[in-house]
């Protein structure tokens, strides 16, 4: 018991030693041992480390997440260490809604079969959304969590200890300064040299944990490295199946641009789950069905002649001046001066009206 006391009461000594000495060094009154330049700066950049690993973590969950509730609930399950609930994405459930649609509108119309087939492509998506998440999940959030929860907390709990080591070593200094006794003045530079071998041993520590920051840029790099494949995958697979999508639909070039002459191929094809960084999406060479059927368009508006089309889908007039069309039935289509590029003159019988390009097929 006697032992413990002694204990507590020396314990209560220096801490209330390195409080005044701590003190006195805020009001410029007492001795202040600076750290080297080398050591500042080691400092100062694993603290710049932390900062921006906390920053890119937070918007890369963000990212991956992007709805708050989700996200708080996923951190209360993982807190309580359990699994949370499976549940479907955006892109799935958008899907299931399409198929839904679709198979009450009915699987033997063209757009209920567009619809599931549209709904199927959707879940594909989600499916490769999960895969994306998963992947950065182990391979680039999980190592920055790491650096936070273990290394950087023992870098923390070492430069707490330096500045404690540091504190003693600048007390014992003010002491030695305020001895007078030859017997004060010898215990005081026991007292300095024993500090200052304390204070430079925990400095070499704290140095090495700090330059082992280094190591840590150079395993995040390979982290980032990482990510960046699994999004090259994601949107890979992505625009792959909106590719097998629009083979599917049989789509026809669709106008972006003012000119209405842009288009994109239906026949253009990558390599998944990679594709080279110099990779670009389709354009009009990219195939040549799109500049065959854009061409034969072309022609017959310069022409002012007549030509055979096929219908490829069920189009309701949406006025008078338009006509309805049945999927796979034949009219006659001819280009009027002034007509918007985007459509054309169709004639059954005696019915006449306008009819969008992009739901015809030319005849030869």
């Amino acid at each position: 018991m006697d032992f413990n006391v002694k204990r507590l009461a020396a314990d209560a000594g220096t801490f209330l030693s390195r409080a005044v000495q701590f003190t006195e060094e805020k009001f410029g009154q007492a001795e202040k041992t600076e750290l080297d330049a080398h050591l500042e700066n080691l400092l100062v950049r694993a603290e710049n480390t932390k900062q921006w690993t906390e920053r890119i973590m937070k918007q890369t969950e963000v990212l991956l997440q992007p709805n708050p509730n989700v996200r708080l609930e996923e951190f209360v399950y993982e807190k309580l260490e359990k699994k949370a609930p499976t549940r479907m994405n955006n892109h799935e459930l958008l899907g299931q809604s399409m198929i839904d649609s679709g198979s009450e509108f009915g699987p033997g119309t063209a757009y209920g079969n567009a619809l599931i087939k549209c709904g199927e492509t959707q879940k594909q998506i989600g499916g490769a959304e999960r895969e994306l998440i998963q992947s950065a999940a182990i391979n680039f959030l999980t190592p920055f969590r790491n650096f936070l929860d273990g290394d950087f907390k023992t870098i923390l709990k070492e430069r707490k200890l330096l500045q404690v080591k540091r504190l003693d070593l600048d007390a014992a200094k003010t002491r030695l300064k305020k001895a007078r006794m030859a017997d004060a003045r010898a215990a005081a530079e026991q007292e300095l040299r024993m500090t200052q071998s304390e204070f430079d041993r925990q400095a070499e520590i704290t140095r090495l944990l700090l330059e082992g920051v280094s190591s840590t840029h150079a395993h995040h790099l390979r982290c980032l490295n990482d990510f960046v494949e699994a999004q090259t995958t994601y949107y890979a697979q992505c625009y792959q199946y909106m590719v097998d999508l629009q083979k599917q639909l049989g789509s026809f070039p669709s106008s972006f641009s003012n000119n209405n002459q842009s288009s994109v191929s239906g026949g253009a094809s990558i390599s998944v789950p990679t594709i080279p960084v110099s990779a670009s999406l389709p354009s009009v060479s990219a195939g040549h069905g799109s500049s065959t059927a854009s061409g034969g368009f072309n022609e017959l508006r310069s022409s002012n002649g007549s030509r055979k089309a096929r219908v490829l889908y069920d189009y309701d007039a949406a006025s008078s001046s338009e006509l309805s069309l049945l999927a796979d039935e034949v009219i006659t289509v001819s280009s009027v001066p002034g007509m918007d590029s985007d459509w054309l003159m169709g004639e059954r019988g005696n019915q006449k009206g306008k009819v969008p390009i992009t739901y015809l097929e030319l005849l030869n």
